[in-house]
């Protein structure tokens, strides 16, 4: 028999600094190594048009060098220790990652502080990364896939950075100095914007004292804030070629992370297409064969939300597939199927159980919610408002989707009539307004 631990003892434990920087330690002592991230509030969210792509650029630069490391030392002395040390950059925050050892944890917090604090950006290696990440941008505006999600951002939110691309423009990565990511990171890169998280066998107060230690001196700074977007809608095409299927990604306006009714949008995407039992699947794959692959989820972020559908589709069955999408839409709307409600709360109860033994989803999970409520939320409080959702709120989610103009991205191989039909069926007249459509092969 498995033991479970005691949810007192491995409680997430936070402690502020006096410049505004957060330190949360979650203790899993059953595991062997411990994970330790920095996560700075700042993304592609953050940028000036001008400067879109200048946090992914940071982000590979910080570990070209320091005052004190060139990028071979730094390297070494993770790998030494038999550490790994990473880094990723999102719309809405940086953060910079090592796992390795529990009893190397405060070497590891010296490390990751000198990276963020102290890097130096070389000018000559800059020229050399440069490439490294333009390399990056091809790969990224090759794949039809990429393309149709970085066209959705852009029929969702226009200009707005909420619809810029994370890794930027090709114009900007040429263009980008030393001193623009200096004054990037001195603007940034402020202790009220920063949370340090680790995950592991941790001496708390050891961690602590690490962190106080590392990070005590960092100016405090001013919080990194955005307006929230307007959500626009629409069409939007890139046709590529080489490619044989038509790319969609096709979805509506949800509400943000810090509005509960985000429950029910994220209830309403399982429901429809978690597993291959959800109708999206089992209808769209399983008994037409439109798509090999299609997905549904709810994207719920501090300044954003949206219910995605994505799918990769034959040409010559978009059209089809369009259509099926919208009769499914409308027969949630009118009616939420019992056994697929209470599948779909389980899958999610699942998903976030899972969620507490990663280490890394718990890390990014505590730095979302300190950036968005600043205060850890409790994992069973969560748990107990997802099932607390009704099937009534969740119809309502399909309801508003039909009322409300839809965005949509169609990359690679799209016919005409499949563009048009897309236009048609979600960026023409609300979709309540219409009768409910049969089935495509009825």
């Amino acid at each position: 028999m498995t033991a479970v631990p005691d949810r007192s003892l491995t409680a997430p434990q936070l402690a502020t600094l006096g410049n505004g920087l957060r330190a949360v330690a979650i203790p899993m002592p059953w595991r062997q190594t411990v994970s330790l991230s920095v996560f700075i509030r700042t993304g592609s969210l953050h940028e000036a048009p001008r400067l879109n792509g200048i946090s992914h650029v940071v982000e590979h630069m910080a570990f070209k060098g320091t005052v004190e490391r060139d990028c071979q030392r730094i390297n070494l002395d993770a790998e030494r220790l038999g550490a790994e040390v990473n880094a990723h950059t999102d719309k809405d925050h940086t953060a910079f990652h090592i796992e390795g050892l529990a009893r190397d944890l405060p070497t590891f917090v010296s490390l990751l502080a000198d990276i963020v604090l102290n890097s130096n950006f070389p000018a000559e290696d800059l020229e050399r990364e440069r490439e490294v990440i333009l390399h990056e941008f091809t790969e990224f505006d090759e794949d039809p896939a990429a393309m149709a999600f970085q066209l959705f951002d852009r029929a969702c939110y226009g200009m707005h950075p909420a619809g810029q691309p994370v890794i930027g423009n090709r114009a900007n990565l040429k263009r980008f100095t030393r001193e623009d990511l200096l004054g990037y990171v001195r603007r940034q890169y402020t202790a009220g914007n920063v949370v340090v998280a680790a995950a592991g066998p941790i001496d708390v107060a050891l961690f602590m004292r690490a962190v106080e230690a590392a990070f005590g001196a960092m100016p405090r700074g001013a919080d990194n804030t955005v307006p929230a977007p307007a959500w626009q809608g629409g069409v939007k095409l890139r046709r590529m070629a080489g490619s044989s299927q038509c790319q969609t990604v096709l979805g509506f306006e949800a509400p943000t992370l810090a509005d509960d009714a985000h429950l029910a949008c994220v209830l309403a995407a399982a429901l429809l297409g978690e597993g291959m039992s959800s109708p999206l699947l089992d209808e769209i794959r399983e008994r037409r064969g439109l798509a090999y692959y299609v997905a549904c989820s709810a994207d719920v972020l501090p300044l954003t939300g949206q219910f995605v559908i994505e799918a990769a589709t034959a040409p010559a069955q978009a059209e089809e597939f369009f259509v099926e999408v919208v009769r499914l839409l409308q027969q949630q709307a009118g009616g939420t199927d019992a056994v697929g409600l209470a599948r779909a709360r389980n899958q999610l109860e699942v998903r976030a159980l899972r969620a507490l033994e990663q280490p890394a989803r718990r890390l990014e999970a505590a730095a979302q919610d300190l950036f968005t409520f600043g205060r850890l939320r409790d994992a069973d409080e969560a748990l107990a408002r997802l099932q607390a959702v009704t099937a009534q709120e969740v119809r309502a989610v399909f309801t508003r989707m039909l009322t409300t103009p839809a965005a949509v991205a169609l990359a690679g191989s799209v016919p005409a009539r499949a563009r048009e039909r897309a236009a048609a069926l979600f960026a023409g007249a609300p979709l309540s307004a219409r009768r409910p459509l049969p089935s495509p092969s009825a």
